[in-house]
């Protein structure tokens, strides 16, 4: 689709939207606590639920591009191929 990366889609969206439920809930804790009103925090809770998952998605899958910092993967051995008898023809 967007962007080819080892993970799928489905594994970004989910890690986003699992994300966001955490965050959601501090920046609730942390607007109650600043505004001291319920709906205040509610909103803004809200609001940058949506708009801060399909930010972290698409942050994601970019990062998920790069190859900095990743361990290379040895590619599995292949058993060795059999010999190939030669017959020579006079």
């Amino acid at each position: 689709m967007f962007f080819r990366a080892p993970e799928a889609h489905s594994r970004s969206i989910l890690k986003a939207i699992s994300w966001r439920m955490l965050g959601s809930m501090d920046t609730f804790v942390i607007s109650f606590f600043v505004t001291g009103k319920l709906t205040f925090a509610l909103s803004i809770a809200s609001v940058e639920t949506f708009t801060k998952i399909a930010l972290y998605y698409f942050h994601e899958r970019a990062w998920a591009l790069v190859p900095f910092g990743r361990r290379a993967v040895a590619a599995p051995e292949t058993a060795p191929a059999e010999p190939v008898a030669v017959v020579a023809t006079a």
